[in-house]
């Protein structure tokens, strides 16, 4: 069933900005904000006053808290630390993380790398940098057995007062999914999308939502690990057939291999504050020549405007950032800028839940 049916009703409010680009240039932007049909819900979903929050970026507090993130004794330390938050704060909204865990450590997983792994795939150096705790970052089965619980409690703490995680979701991904629907109808109405790309899919979450809003479309996940690939279709076994069945595909989004214009809606996923802006910038125009004309683009991430990231308490910024070796660089990009030069027209964006920001966009027909 398709998500849209539970989505909570909200206002689409658009706002046209003039914004001065670097070479002094003035663009036209839409601004989208997703407001709730509660007064509660709409306030959740305030920007902050600021671009970005103090402790990102190139400000005073930003290095120091990333000269203590560099101190190596301490760093372990500040890892060590987020790692237990994380599980504290699942297991304190209900989420199983020790036993989700367990389940697929101890399953028959690990029979799928053979069938997912490309040998000759060369991965970029900034992949192999630690993340989330994680010295062997996302090369490793322990971060892809957690990967389903932690993405659970993300969407549990950007609402905070649901009372289960599918509640939660209602908000998170069903705006998520309404956005990238208004957008298409908007900008490309007549164009059917009947191909669908998953740009850094982890372990298929964000990948079986789009499955199940379009169930006639040919969905594939697209991941650098394959460890997240080899849990997605594990998973997606034990959930039964499809008449679509998702497509698995270990490769590197800034050089995906497949053909131009083979796709019409291209989806990137909480994976652009895990890269630095290089990476940012040719994946948006790897994404741009995969795209059919007409098709869309859509990008969700931590909102550097999200007034509850820039009012962040200093212990949770700090270990946030302990964990998140580009989240500066993350928040220093002109992300709907650099989409725009990458060639994409109609770019939107808004906060899409308290904490994260949706981008849509188009390819010119």
């Amino acid at each position: 069933m398709a998500l849209s049916s539970h989505i909570h009703n909200f206002s689409v409010l658009s706002v046209s900005k003039t914004i001065e680009n670097g070479n002094g240039r003035r663009r036209a932007r839409m601004v989208v904000k997703m407001a709730a049909s509660t007064s509660d819900m709409a306030a959740a979903f305030e920007e902050g006053k600021l671009e970005r929050p103090k402790w990102s970026g190139q400000t005073p507090l930003s290095r120091l808290v990333g000269a203590l993130i560099a101190f190596k004794p301490l760093s372990s330390v500040l890892k060590l630390g987020a790692r237990q938050v994380l599980i504290r704060t699942a297991e304190k909204g209900n989420i199983p993380w020790r036993e989700m865990t367990k389940e697929i450590l101890e399953s028959d997983v690990y029979k799928e790398l053979e069938s997912i792994q490309n040998p000759s795939l060369v991965y970029p150096d900034y992949y192999l940098n630690p993340f989330h705790a994680y010295d062997e970052g996302n090369l490793s089965w322990l971060a892809a057995a957690e990967a389903e619980a932690a993405t659970m409690s993300m969407v549990r703490r950007a609402i905070p007062n649901a009372s289960t995680v599918d509640e939660a979701n209602q908000v998170v991904r069903g705006n998520w999914l309404q956005a990238i629907e208004q957008h298409h109808l908007q900008y490309s109405g007549t164009t059917m999308i009947r191909d669908i790309l998953d740009i850094g899919c982890s372990v298929g979450v964000s990948t079986r939502f789009l499955a199940d809003k379009f169930p006639s479309a040919n969905v594939t996940g697209l991941d650098l690990s394959p460890h997240f690939l080899s849990v997605a279709q594990f998973k997606e076994k034990k959930i039964g057939p499809r008449k679509n069945p998702i497509k698995w595909m270990h490769a590197n989004a800034e050089d995906t291999g497949f053909p131009p214009q083979s796709f019409d809606l291209v989806s990137v996923s909480y994976v652009f504050h895990e890269c630095p802006e290089r990476a940012i910038v040719n994946i948006l125009k790897e994404a741009f020549r995969l795209l059919r004309p007409g098709g869309t683009i859509v990008v969700s991430d931590q909102s550097p405007k999200s007034k509850i990231l820039q009012e962040m308490s200093p212990v949770l910024f700090t270990l946030l950032k302990s964990t998140e070796p580009f989240l500066d660089e993350y928040h220093l990009t002109d992300l709907e800028g650099r989409m725009e030069e990458a060639g994409f027209i109609n770019v939107q964006t808004g906060l899409t839940d308290p904490r994260h920001r949706t981008l849509t966009a188009t390819v010119p027909c």
